[in-house]
């Protein structure tokens, strides 16, 4: 095997390596900054997810689940949070987890029996709540109650995309 040209690019390899290290211990110091802001966002478009969903709730044959992915993802790490809205969180994903199971039971025995007794009305406020304590948690924070753009990726700078 002929190692020539190899020996003869390795500075540029090396180069091209340092700097994708360096950029990634660069990115990282940025993350743990955003980190509880994404948090934030991704609980707050949950939670207007399942108002919209609430809202629409009687106008549907077939009820939607209400969504929690957010929620089950990071509900240990919301110690940045005030102690309220934590329990506010709480109790409101306690409410949809339970009727997640009542509209899941529904769906499996095919009868609406299930659904007769899930008053949604109850779980409109604890939602607003949340809203509300998150939306007020970002204009602290952000200075918006709407979504930050997305963070820059590794090689964006490179590429023109950020």
């Amino acid at each position: 095997m002929d190692f020539g040209a190899i020996k003869e690019n390795i500075p540029v390899i090396l180069l091209a390596i340092g700097l994708l290290v360096l950029q990634l211990f660069l990115r990282r110091g940025i993350k743990p900054r955003t980190a509880p802001l994404q948090i934030v966002q991704g609980l707050l478009s949950e939670v207007r997810l399942n108002q919209a969903l609430a809202e629409a709730y009687n106008f549907q044959k077939k009820p939607k689940k209400f969504e929690m992915v957010s929620w089950q993802r990071n509900k240990g790490k919301l110690d940045f949070l005030s102690q309220s809205l934590q329990t506010a969180l709480s109790d409101t994903f306690t409410m949809v987890e339970d009727f997640n199971q009542q509209i899941e039971a529904a769906k499996k025995y095919k009868s609406v029996n299930y659904m007769v007794n899930v008053n949604l009305d109850k779980l409109k406020e604890p939602l607003a709540r949340s809203r509300q304590g998150l939306e007020e948690w970002l204009m602290a924070k952000a200075g918006t109650k709407e979504s930050s753009p997305k963070i820059p990726g590794i090689l964006d700078d490179w590429l023109g995309k950020g």
